[in-house]
């Protein structure tokens, strides 16, 4: 069956990312759009605005046009927003760059976007230098000043001195406005083409639910590189005409800090920074009394760790869901009148979007309860992957289904919970076990401050679940193996057990599990027998 959205369908402006975002201040013109976190600085609208098109101008004397790509690597600063928007109104489109990534991460990415401009920040100079002998890079600039890069004020500057504007106006539908990777379904990091329309489609399908207003300050910690931080919190955000306090690296007591600062109203957050805010004794040296809700995206968050930060903070929590090909929202369980067994989903499909729950096996489509892929369909999904139409085709069907690759289930009223992604699925005597189940039932042990759970090669059963744990208290393996048996059927128990100083996560907060499954099998290869045991 197809599952519908609660909500009613909104009508997507055929406008530019910019003109949809800024075309009309209104009274907005002197409110702070950004304060940078550290400082205090204030950047208000109509400064983001006139800025904007005034790097837009300087872009486009410089050759950028429609079909011009610009790589953006920076962290969360006020000139990011400003940067991004000016991509997009000169026609160009931006590829937005993990400052983490190996220097041959930033090369594939460069060479493969086709990108000609580099903008960052003075640390990462050296870096940005080394990587454009290797690309196809004509000039870096820099938000602030270095030797041997060109100021991206100097670039506000040129553009103010002239009233021209780009005369390649781009066509919402048809062009890119930005270029962000993805490793998608497959593990290899492709360019996810959206269009200005993906992104203001999504942004109209989730504003229309009430998530911000214009009286709100919204945190900004997660990286505006990734889809979820520059789509959700500062395009959104600014959309509403909220004010968007930046912070450029997380640390914990400084985002608890910002938080009683500024008087945070609402937060975007990742599952290791709930898990944070409901465990860490720092949390209780802050006034935190200003937060309305918080919003968890991303990866999977356990219904346990919802309600503990829920009671802790005195706010609520929920989730959303989304992935890069989706620009990225498609799931929003957020509403003053949602059900408490609904607090560990990701609720139903946002507006103007559709969604089947298909059998991995069969490609059936299936009911209420039934477990399988998530598809989904709406004008928030992507183009296709830049250069790549076999990827393009396995992700997207003839009929528009984008398929996530996630496991999951909807109950009757179409609210979703996610189990894991299909390729992470452990088969255990031929059943599957999901990681994310075991880890959120793990998470809620005392002793336990955070844990991945991996398969392990074994022979008579194919894989054992096994948890990498970091302990925060006095735990064994076999109280951990205990633990989860007394609570889970038996193809589900822990069979291994290793304990970390830290799991590998990513930026976005997800769980990098082939770095620990990589590592087992290389030290399965080495013993030259399974790594593991248990039967």
């Amino acid at each position: 069956m197809i599952f519908q959205s609660p909500h009613p369908p909104v009508t997507v402006p055929e406008q530019t990312f910019s003109d949809y975002l800024l075309g009309s201040l209104g009274g907005r013109r002197d409110k702070p759009a950004f304060i940078e976190g550290p400082s205090g600085r204030v950047v208000t609208y109509g400064q983001l605005r006139d800025q904007a098109h005034a790097a837009a101008r300087g872009l486009a004397a410089r050759g950028l046009g429609r079909g011009g790509v610009v790589a953006i690597c920076s962290p969360n600063l006020p000139e990011y927003a400003t940067a991004f928007l000016a991509v997009g109104m000169a026609g160009g489109c931006s590829t937005t760059l993990n400052p983490l990534s190996t220097d041959d991460e930033l090369v594939s990415q460069l060479n493969d976007s086709g990108a000609r401009w580099f903008i960052t920040v003075p640390p990462l100079l050296d870096r940005a230098r080394a990587v454009a002998a290797r690309t196809g890079i004509e000039e870096i600039f820099v938000f602030g000043e270095a030797e041997g890069a060109t100021a991206f004020a100097d670039l506000i500057g040129d553009g103010m001195g002239t009233d021209a504007e780009s005369a390649d106006i781009p066509n919402p539908g048809e062009d890119l406005l930005t270029l962000p990777y993805s490793s998608g379904t497959t593990g290899v990091s492709k360019g996810v083409m959206l269009t200005h329309r993906n992104l203001v489609a999504n942004i109209e399908q989730f504003s229309a639910i009430g998530l911000v207003d214009a009286d709100d300050v919204v945190l900004a910690v997660l990286p505006f590189f990734h889809i979820y931080g520059m789509v959700v919190v500062m395009s959104g955000a600014l959309k509403a005409g909220a004010t968007v306090v930046t912070m450029p690296r997380f640390d914990l007591e400084e985002f608890l800090g910002a938080i009683q600062q500024y008087r945070a109203t609402c937060l975007y957050l990742v599952p290791p920074i709930v898990l944070g805010l409901a465990k860490h004794p720092a949390v209780d040296g802050f006034d935190l009394s200003s937060v309305n809700w918080i919003m968890s995206g991303a990866a999977p968050l356990g219904e346990e760790i919802a309600v503990a930060c829920q009671e802790r903070i005195g706010c609520r929590v929920f989730q959303g869901y989304g992935l890069t090909e989706a620009s990225p929202v498609t799931h929003v369980c957020f509403g003053e009148n949602v059900d408490a067994d609904k607090v560990g989903t990701i609720g139903p499909v946002i507006p103007s979007t559709e969604m089947m729950i298909v059998d991995l096996e069969s490609g059936a489509p299936l009911g209420p309860g039934e477990e399988g892929e998530v598809w989904v369909r709406g004008p928030q999904v992507m183009k296709g992957y830049l250069n790549n139409p076999e990827a393009t085709a396995d992700t997207i069907d003839a009929d528009g289904w984008l398929h996530t690759g996630d496991v999951g289930r909807a109950d009757e009223d179409g609210y979703v919970t996610i189990v894991d992604r299909a390729k992470e699925l452990i088969k255990y005597k031929g059943y599957q076990v999901a990681p994310a189940e075991l880890e959120d039932l793990l998470l809620a042990h005392p002793a336990v401050a955070d844990v991945a759970v991996i398969p392990v090669t074994d022979e008579v059963a194919g894989e054992i679940p096994k948890a990498c744990v970091v302990r925060s208290g006095d735990v064994t393996g076999e109280d951990i193996m205990q633990y989860v048996a007394a609570r889970v059927a038996p193809q589900k128990k822990i069979r291994a057990v290793e304990f970390l100083d830290e799991i590998p996560k990513s930026a976005s907060g997800k769980i990098l599990r082939r770095f620990l499954v990589e590592r087992e099998r290389a030290r399965a290869a080495t013993e030259q027998g399974p790594a593991g045991g248990g039967g």
